[in-house]
Protein backbone atom coordinates (compact mmCIF):
# COMPACT_ATOMS: atom_id res chain seq x y z
CA UNK A 1 0.00 0.00 0.00
CA UNK A 2 0.92 3.32 -0.91
CA UNK A 3 1.21 6.24 1.32
CA UNK A 4 0.56 9.53 0.09
CA UNK A 5 -0.12 13.05 1.53
CA UNK A 6 -3.34 14.86 0.15
CA UNK A 7 -2.99 18.80 0.62
CA UNK A 8 -5.93 19.83 2.12
CA UNK A 9 -4.87 23.44 1.70
CA UNK A 10 -4.26 22.77 -2.37
CA UNK A 11 -8.21 21.26 -2.28
CA UNK A 12 -9.23 24.46 -0.54
CA UNK A 13 -8.55 26.84 -2.84
CA UNK A 14 -10.09 25.22 -5.81
CA UNK A 15 -12.85 24.59 -4.12
CA UNK A 16 -12.77 28.73 -3.23
CA UNK A 17 -12.44 29.24 -6.78
CA UNK A 18 -15.54 27.24 -7.77
CA UNK A 19 -16.96 28.77 -5.32
CA UNK A 20 -16.11 32.68 -6.56
CA UNK A 21 -17.78 31.70 -10.38
CA UNK A 22 -21.09 30.28 -8.26
CA UNK A 23 -21.50 33.43 -5.89
CA UNK A 24 -20.91 35.46 -9.24
CA UNK A 25 -23.54 33.96 -11.27
CA UNK A 26 -25.87 34.34 -8.20
CA UNK A 27 -24.92 37.96 -8.07
CA UNK A 28 -25.91 38.32 -11.69
CA UNK A 29 -29.35 36.67 -10.87
CA UNK A 30 -29.49 39.82 -7.83
CA UNK A 31 -29.09 37.34 -5.25
CA UNK A 32 -26.19 38.16 -2.41
CA UNK A 33 -24.99 35.46 -0.45
CA UNK A 34 -24.94 36.26 3.54
CA UNK A 35 -23.67 34.13 6.46
CA UNK A 36 -24.58 35.24 9.74
CA UNK A 37 -22.43 33.99 12.51
CA UNK A 38 -23.48 34.30 16.09
CA UNK A 39 -20.27 33.80 18.69
CA UNK A 40 -21.02 33.84 22.16
CA UNK A 41 -18.24 34.70 24.41
CA UNK A 42 -14.40 35.22 23.72
CA UNK A 43 -13.37 31.36 23.29
CA UNK A 44 -9.75 32.58 21.19
CA UNK A 45 -10.00 29.37 19.19
CA UNK A 46 -13.33 30.49 17.77
CA UNK A 47 -12.67 33.93 17.32
CA UNK A 48 -10.18 32.82 14.89
CA UNK A 49 -12.42 30.36 13.27
CA UNK A 50 -15.05 33.57 12.72
CA UNK A 51 -12.02 35.40 11.42
CA UNK A 52 -11.43 32.54 8.83
CA UNK A 53 -14.66 32.44 7.63
CA UNK A 54 -14.82 36.57 7.04
CA UNK A 55 -12.10 36.06 4.90
CA UNK A 56 -13.38 33.46 2.86
CA UNK A 57 -16.87 35.08 2.52
CA UNK A 58 -14.57 38.12 1.26
CA UNK A 59 -12.77 35.89 -0.77
CA UNK A 60 -15.76 34.08 -3.11
CA UNK A 61 -18.30 37.38 -2.60
CA UNK A 62 -20.29 36.65 -0.34
CA UNK A 63 -20.93 38.70 2.72
CA UNK A 64 -20.91 38.28 6.10
CA UNK A 65 -22.07 39.43 9.27
CA UNK A 66 -20.79 38.60 13.33
CA UNK A 67 -22.91 38.89 15.95
CA UNK A 68 -20.66 38.29 18.93
CA UNK A 69 -22.51 38.08 22.24
CA UNK A 70 -21.19 38.47 25.70
CA UNK A 71 -20.59 35.44 27.82
CA UNK A 72 -23.76 36.17 29.83
CA UNK A 73 -25.91 36.14 27.15
CA UNK A 74 -29.25 34.70 28.05
CA UNK A 75 -30.45 31.26 26.24
CA UNK A 76 -33.88 33.70 25.31
CA UNK A 77 -31.71 36.28 24.05
CA UNK A 78 -29.96 33.63 21.54
CA UNK A 79 -32.84 32.20 20.68
CA UNK A 80 -34.08 35.36 19.80
CA UNK A 81 -31.56 36.71 17.84
CA UNK A 82 -31.61 33.22 16.39
CA UNK A 83 -35.26 33.38 15.51
CA UNK A 84 -34.70 37.03 14.11
CA UNK A 85 -31.91 35.77 11.34
CA UNK A 86 -34.15 32.67 10.38
CA UNK A 87 -37.21 35.53 9.48
CA UNK A 88 -34.18 37.83 8.01
CA UNK A 89 -34.68 37.01 4.05
CA UNK A 90 -31.23 38.34 3.12
CA UNK A 91 -29.57 35.74 5.46
CA UNK A 92 -28.74 32.59 3.54
CA UNK A 93 -27.06 30.68 6.43
CA UNK A 94 -26.78 30.88 9.77
CA UNK A 95 -23.56 29.59 11.85
CA UNK A 96 -23.93 29.28 15.91
CA UNK A 97 -19.73 29.27 16.69
CA UNK A 98 -19.63 26.29 18.82
CA UNK A 99 -18.63 26.26 21.75
CA UNK A 100 -21.04 28.34 23.67
CA UNK A 101 -20.89 29.16 27.12
CA UNK A 102 -21.97 25.96 29.35
CA UNK A 103 -24.89 28.29 30.67
CA UNK A 104 -27.10 27.80 27.34
CA UNK A 105 -28.39 24.87 25.76
CA UNK A 106 -26.09 23.97 23.13
CA UNK A 107 -28.73 21.45 21.04
CA UNK A 108 -31.64 24.16 21.64
CA UNK A 109 -29.69 26.36 19.75
CA UNK A 110 -29.04 24.11 17.20
CA UNK A 111 -32.38 23.32 16.77
CA UNK A 112 -33.83 27.00 16.21
CA UNK A 113 -32.00 27.70 13.58
CA UNK A 114 -34.09 26.96 10.29
CA UNK A 115 -32.49 23.54 8.56
CA UNK A 116 -32.76 25.46 5.23
CA UNK A 117 -29.88 27.85 6.65
CA UNK A 118 -28.31 25.68 8.79
CA UNK A 119 -24.61 25.56 7.29
CA UNK A 120 -22.99 23.28 9.91
CA UNK A 121 -25.38 20.18 9.26
CA UNK A 122 -26.29 20.07 12.73
CA UNK A 123 -30.19 20.75 13.03
CA UNK A 124 -31.48 16.83 13.12
CA UNK A 125 -34.32 17.54 10.00
CA UNK A 126 -29.92 17.49 8.13
CA UNK A 127 -28.67 14.95 9.79
CA UNK A 128 -31.59 13.12 8.79
CA UNK A 129 -31.42 14.30 5.36
CA UNK A 130 -27.83 13.21 5.23
CA UNK A 131 -28.64 9.87 6.81
CA UNK A 132 -30.73 8.76 3.89
CA UNK A 133 -28.72 10.84 1.71
CA UNK A 134 -31.18 13.69 0.68
CA UNK A 135 -29.76 17.13 -0.16
CA UNK A 136 -28.73 18.89 2.93
CA UNK A 137 -26.02 21.38 4.75
CA UNK A 138 -23.46 18.82 5.57
CA UNK A 139 -21.05 19.43 8.79
CA UNK A 140 -17.73 20.85 7.26
CA UNK A 141 -14.96 18.98 8.67
CA UNK A 142 -16.75 15.57 7.67
CA UNK A 143 -17.49 17.18 4.25
CA UNK A 144 -14.14 18.72 4.03
CA UNK A 145 -12.33 15.23 4.07
CA UNK A 146 -15.23 13.69 1.99
CA UNK A 147 -13.66 16.48 -0.95
CA UNK A 148 -9.96 15.85 -0.57
CA UNK A 149 -10.67 12.36 -0.77
CA UNK A 150 -12.71 12.72 -4.14
CA UNK A 151 -10.23 15.26 -5.51
CA UNK A 152 -7.49 12.61 -5.37
CA UNK A 153 -10.33 10.15 -6.64
CA UNK A 154 -9.55 7.93 -3.70
CA UNK A 155 -12.08 4.80 -3.69
CA UNK A 156 -13.46 4.61 0.23
CA UNK A 157 -15.42 1.12 -0.37
CA UNK A 158 -13.35 -1.28 1.63
CA UNK A 159 -10.71 0.78 2.90
CA UNK A 160 -9.50 1.55 6.48
CA UNK A 161 -7.85 5.20 6.74
CA UNK A 162 -6.53 7.14 9.31
CA UNK A 163 -6.75 10.77 9.98
CA UNK A 164 -3.59 12.48 10.93
CA UNK A 165 -3.43 16.78 12.12
CA UNK A 166 -0.08 18.59 11.51
CA UNK A 167 0.09 20.76 14.60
Amino acid sequence: MEDKILDGKLVASKIKEELQLEVNQLREKGIVPKLAVIMVGDNPASTVYVRNKSKACEYVGAEFEEFLLSEETTEQELLDLIDQLNANVSIHGILLQSPIPKHLDQNKAFQRIKPEKDVDGFHPINVGNLSIGNDCFISCTPFGVMKILEHYQIELEGKNAVVLRKK
